[in-house]
């Protein structure tokens, strides 16, 4: 089937269980209702993704398209913009955007990316550092800014002076005097083990994800492991459930 009549035929889909014989609970959604689908949505993309299936990759990718043409539908009935609007919106966009392949300028760089995305919203002036979206979970949005500082050149050149950071940073937590400042260097910290995790090529918020799934397995193996020996968790002490957990972690390991 011809790509155009295959998301035209999506859209209608969505207009019909929006319309007045469709379906209920499609009729009574929102923008604001939505939200969390499409978060959720996201993350189980991100999932298939870390897990290299491609078939739910594509399933994922299908819920998140179901997103957008349901955002774009209630849009629509509202008279505030069409699907047709976010497309032709787009496709300027990322023409304008790239002057060195669809112009007559020569290469790419982040100045340039962030000088052109300025001039297109009336803006005078721009910050090399790039818009900061509050939106994103605070270990992604340190990442993007430090990205940002980096494709402009202000960067750590080796990744033995950023783990040097880490341990200043612990260093300095370990000797704060109050709540206020705890907090400040916690953060601080919190922002260099980003930095670290960049120059090992790992996404802080994707590994943090696995960790505490981890832990969650192992505590769930921990918790079957002492109900089988016919124990009492809450009965137990501190020293008997890091055995059990050393147990489980010995079992995760072979």
């Amino acid at each position: 089937m011809d790509l155009g009549i295959s998301f035209e035929k999506l859209v209608n889909v969505m207009k019909q269980l929006r319309g007045p014989e469709g379906c209920d609970w499609d009729k009574s959604q929102t923008h604001e209702s939505l939200l969390p689908y499409l978060i959720e949505e996201t993350y189980e993309f991100i999932e298939a993704v870390n897990e290299k299936d491609y078939e739910h990759m594509k399933e994922e990718l299908g819920d998140i398209l179901l997103q957008i043409i349901f955002h774009a539908q209630i849009a629509s009935e509202n008279n505030n913009f069409s699907i047709k609007n976010i497309i032709d919106d787009l496709t300027d966009k990322l023409v304008r955007r790239h002057p060195h392949v669809f112009g007559d300028k020569q290469g790419y760089s982040y100045a340039r990316w962030e000088e052109i995305k300025a001039k297109e919203k009336g803006e005078e002036r721009y910050s090399r550092i790039g818009k900061i979206n509050k939106a994103l979970p605070a270990l992604s949005l340190a990442r993007r800014v430090q990205e940002n500082a980096a494709d402009v050149g202000f960067d750590w050149t080796d990744v033995t002076n950023v783990a040097e950071k880490v341990r200043e940073e612990v260093n300095e937590l370990l000797n704060t005097k109050n709540d206020e400042e705890r907090e400040e260097e916690f953060g601080d910290l919190l922002f260099a083990l980003v930095n670290f995790s960049r120059f090992l090529n790992i996404d802080p918020e994707i590994s943090l994800r696995k960790a505490t799934e981890k832990f969650v397995k192992r505590f769930r193996a921990m918790e079957k492991l002492i109900e089988n020996d016919g124990k009492d968790f809450e009965k137990m002490s501190l020293n008997e459930l890091e055995r059990y957990w050393e147990a489980v972690k010995g079992e995760s390991l072979r």
